[in-house]
Order: structure tokens, then C-alpha cells, then sequence
């Protein structure tokens, strides 16, 4: 595969930057795989980075699930409104307030918890790599789950 290619679908896969993804495709040696797992560790630092930096902005998703006996209210909060209007944030809340639905975070901290859709990664790996993405440090402040 030409390496532009592999830039590409690297890009389409994890969303990252295409310099990035190139800095990681040269790294790994063109293996994607490694490229990957290269990408998710730069994401993990860029995190820690962020983590200190204040989050004034955010929004609020609601979600009630199908038979209207699992509801879920969520405050999310990055650092900018530009962020907070962004399509992917907005994802990542909706994504979170179906974790909360599906699994009781009072059984299992939720942080700590696999992913629903892929459960190779927790809630916390999720949360960094959309801190990756957007550029900025991103806080679940609070939720509420209702059960009937």
C-alpha cells in the first residue's frame, strides 16, 4: 500500500491530524497497527497535558433510552464554546450518556469502565482521545441516571 494511502485511512480511522498520522506511519515503519498504538500513546501525553487547563464551556446532552425507562443528563465541559459546538464533542457527549444508560455507573466507576462500542478501550482512553483530537482539556462534571 503507497504510504499516502495508509496516511489516508489512518487519518479516516482515527481522525488524528495528517501530519500525525504521517509522524506515526514514519515511526512504525509504514505498520499500521504500530501506528495505531503510536497515535494512542501521543494522545494519552497531549491528555495529560490538557488535564490542568480550566473548562468554562461545555454543553448538556440528555438521552432516554427506546422504552422510556432509562434516562440519562450529562454536563460536559472543554475549554472553549468553539469546541463545545463542534459535531465531535457533541458525539462524545452522546456517546457517554449511552454508556450511563447501558451500564450503572454505580456498580462500576465509569471512568474504568469498557466501552460499549469497542471494549479494547475504557471510558477514560475515550474521553483522551477526544482530548486529542479537539486540542483541549474536556471534563465529564457531572451526570444523573433515572431508572424505572
Amino acid at each position: 500500500m503507497i504510504i499516502i494511502d495508509k496516511i489516508k485511512q489512518l487519518r479516516q480511522e482515527t481522525a488524528i491530524s495528517i501530519s500525525d498520522c504521517k509522524k506515526a506511519l514514519e515511526e512504525a515503519k509504514g505498520d499500521l497497527d504500530k501506528a495505531k498504538e503510536i497515535l494512542k500513546k501521543w494522545g494519552k501525553d497531549f491528555a495529560k497535558k490538557k488535564i490542568e487547563r480550566e473548562t468554562r464551556e461545555g454543553i448538556i446532552e440528555s438521552y432516554i433510552h427506546s422504552n422510556k425507562r432509562v434516562g440519562v443528563m450529562l454536563e460536559l465541559a472543554c475549554e472553549t464554546d468553539f469546541v463545545a459546538r463542534n459535531p465531535e464533542f457533541q458525539k462524545l457527549a452522546h456517546e457517554l450518556a449511552l454508556q450511563i444508560a447501558a451500564l450503572d455507573p454505580e456498580e462500576t466507576p465509569l471512568l474504568t469502565q469498557p466501552w460499549i462500542k469497542d471494549e479494547t478501550k475504557t471510558i477514560k482512553d475515550l474521553i483522551d482521545e477526544y482530548i486529542a483530537k479537539l486540542g483541549e482539556n474536556i471534563i465529564l462534571k457531572k451526570f444523573v441516571r433515572y431508572e424505572i
